[in-house]
């Protein structure tokens, strides 16, 4: 088992390093910019990807380069926070600590007494009876795919958020743990798309998706919910067959 996940990390760092995050297109070490979609494709040498694979190897996914910069704020607003509370206290002459107090002004609550009411009479006798409840009796539907492994509708084109791509070769299980992840992140209609399949993406590749929007401006609008919920490099795609 720890075999299987090795590799899958192994192929989810290699697809990392030789596709571009956005449409899964093939680039080489040293290309700045995807040749598919135009965007500016993040270095693959360098102190920043060597953290990126480190990520990936410990944890199994990798959130976006935006997590560096979260990590290293957090640490200069503890610092600082720190910093703000040792200021804040004096040492007299003889060693011992004094802390300024802090001055709050508490006003009392105005109470209200409530007024007493004498409820209406109600003549019960002329209540209409409630029906009887129906029993239906037979089999229920057919449920859908639990969240994680929602299919795209058939014969159906429109627009998605793409979380994650994952190269066919030993991706799906990656890619079935990566849609896991995002439906337990609350996020909706999440599930795994065979991009062989479909004209509009770039074939060879397991692409996990959330959401069936009608347009482009609506898939736009949600890219910012899968951002929120791990998914940094998420962006809208067309699928069309």
């Amino acid at each position: 088992m720890t075999d299987v996940r090795t590799d899958d990390r192994e192929s989810a760092i290699s697809a990392a390093d030789r596709t571009c995050p956005r449409c899964g297109a093939a680039r080489e070490p040293d290309q700045r910019y995807c040749l598919e979609c135009g965007l500016s494709l993040p270095r693959v040498e360098g102190r920043l990807p060597a953290l990126r694979r480190r990520w990936i190897r410990r944890v199994g996914w990798y959130p976006g380069d935006w997590i560096w910069v979260s990590l290293l704020t957090l640490v200069v607003a503890s610092a600082g926070a720190a910093s703000a509370i040792i200021l804040t206290q004096r040492v007299n002459d003889d060693g011992s600590v004094f802390v300024a107090p802090t001055h709050v002004s508490v006003t009392e609550p105005t109470q209200v007494q409530p007024t007493a009411t004498t409820p209406p009479t109600v003549d019960t006798s002329t209540l209409p009876t409630a029906p009887e409840p129906t029993t239906t009796t037979g089999r229920p539907g057919p449920k859908g795919p639990k969240n994680g492994r929602f299919v795209w509708p058939r014969n159906e084109n429109g627009w998605t958020i793409v979380l994650v791509s994952y190269p066919k070769t030993n991706g799906r299980p990656s890619a079935l743990q990566t849609a896991d992840r995002a439906a337990r992140a609350n996020l909706q209609q999440v599930g795994v798309l065979d991009s062989s399949r479909y004209a509009s993406l770039q074939p060879g590749y397991y692409v996990v998706f959330t959401g069936v929007y009608p347009a482009k401006s609506d898939a736009d609008a949600a890219v910012a919910t899968a951002r929120q919920a791990g998914f940094g490099g998420a962006y809208s795609r067309q699928i069309a067959r």
